[in-house]
């Protein structure tokens, strides 16, 4: 297969550069990916799911695209085959696969019915020509047969200055519910558990706004602002997603290893190194945040097996205090080898949405949660990433993340409930999560007359 790889002329030019000189390509898309950042665009094909249908398009010519008549399924058209690796020099990261999102409202919908958001529910391109990071420089790779025109257009793009539509609020981005409304829903999962129905709920409250202009406007600030290492960036049509996740859903490694590493506890930083040390003490002394975090390793650790070689599931972290830019986070670590000649995808689409998200067990979770939380999450607490046609990949969980459809913009926190959890400190730590990023996005707040 044909493989076209040039250095591109462009010195010291950032990645929110690049998004935002290409921001009109059809399945623009960005991933961090734990710092080996790609940027890739014009798929060969893709799937877009909305409410209950699945559409497919092709590329006919540069970024113009067509309509399959009869679509094909997401298994059916994530086709692996080590020939088509593109193994660059890093082989690291992104090699040309498949890019895309699944969201929680699709992924909760494979096993329980649960009312959807409107936007796309997920997005899934068939990627050969993207722009990879790696050694001080931006480099683009293509195996298309088309592949030094499109490298011209790209460059053509590239070195013009554009203008992005700044995002715009029309009022702060606030709560959707009270904090009675949220004590309320607490309540409700306490009742549960003490019921015998579930051990722990994720339970997450919507933080809402009218808004104008692209949410790639405030992308860089929000990235220098967490330094996540799995934030990205897609855009569908009239919808935008915009991921700082500090979270790893499932990485896909060579000869069949699959890694997992849910987050589960938190506390906030502080400026005082004293008490950002008590702050993260505390966090890994806490009996309540391991009983959570054990809790959700049990249930990752279930969902593994079904498709691992017996005796391969092993928990190799456990309760590890990770530090972020807002918080510190308990984290643990499954690792598993994967049965032959299973379908990657398949085993993804199985496993979402990811336990530390939904609860214990799985499906009783997302029945209460579809009962408490009164909207559709939508791409939240889903999950953006890649396959390599060689099935590898990393795929991320979809927290601090912002969506916007149209003029609706809306983000979400929650945390795990347990029968251990103060509401108050609950309720708190929805705040913790997402208060910096929140009060970033309310500076676009429009002045009022």
């Amino acid at each position: 297969m044909s493989h076209f790889q040039q250095k591109l002329e462009t010195q010291h030019i950032s990645a929110f550069d690049l998004i935002t000189r290409l921001k009109e390509l059809t399945g623009l898309v960005y991933l961090h990916d734990n710092n080996h950042p790609i940027i890739a665009f014009l798929p060969n094909r893709f799937l877009v799911g909305k409410s209950s249908n699945i559409q497919e398009f092709y590329r006919e010519n540069f970024n113009h695209y067509s309509q399959e008549i009869n679509p094909t399924s997401i298994l059916e058209f994530s086709t692996f085959d080590n020939n088509l690796v593109l193994r660059n020099h890093t082989n690291q990261g992104f090699q040309g696969g498949y890019i895309g999102f699944f969201g929680y409202d699709y992924s909760a919908n494979l096993s329980v019915n649960i009312k959807s958001h409107p936007q796309p529910s997920f997005f899934l391109g068939q990627y050969s020509t993207f722009l990879k990071f790696h050694e001080h420089a931006w480099y683009f790779y293509s195996h298309d047969e088309n592949a030094e025109e499109i490298y011209q257009d790209i460059s053509h793009l590239i070195h013009q200055e554009t203008n992005i539509d700044v995002l715009s609020l029309s009022e702060k981005c606030h709560p959707r519910w009270s904090k009675d409304q949220y004590l309320n829903a607490f309540n409700q999962v306490q009742e549960y558990i003490k019921a015998g129905d579930c051990y722990q709920i994720n339970l997450t409250q919507e933080f809402i706004a009218q808004a104008s202009g692209s949410l790639l406007s405030q992308a860089e600030k929000l990235w220098k602002l967490t330094h996540a290492p799995y934030s990205g960036y897609l855009k569908v049509d009239e919808f935008e997603l915009l991921s700082c996740s500090p979270e790893l859903f499932i990485e896909f490694q060579h000869d069949r290893q699959v890694k997992t590493r849910p987050i589960k506890g938190t506390m906030p930083r502080f400026d005082d190194p004293a008490a950002d040390q008590l702050s993260k003490e505390k966090l890994s002394q806490s009996q309540k945040d391991q009983a959570e975090n054990v809790m959700i390793v049990d249930l990752l650790r279930n969902d593994l097996s079904l498709y691992a070689e017996t005796g391969s599931v092993q928990t190799t972290k456990l309760f590890e205090i990770e530090s972020f830019n807002q918080v510190h986070h308990m984290v643990s670590e499954i690792t598993a080898t994967l049965k032959p000649d299973i379908h990657p995808m398949e085993m993804l689409l199985s496993a979402l949405p990811g336990g530390s998200i939904t609860g214990a067990p799985k499906i009783r979770a997302m029945q209460i949660i579809e009962e408490l939380e009164g909207a559709p999450r939508g791409a939240y607490c889903g999950s953006l990433g890649y396959f390599n046609f060689d099935g590898t990949g990393c795929w991320n969980i979809l927290i601090r993340s912002i969506q916007k459809y149209q003029d609706q913009l809306s983000m979400w926190a929650g945390g795990g409930i347990t029968i251990a959890s103060d509401a108050e400190a609950e309720y708190q730590e929805c705040f913790d999560k997402i208060s910096a990023m929140l009060d970033l996005i309310n500076t676009q707040q429009k002045p009022k007359n």
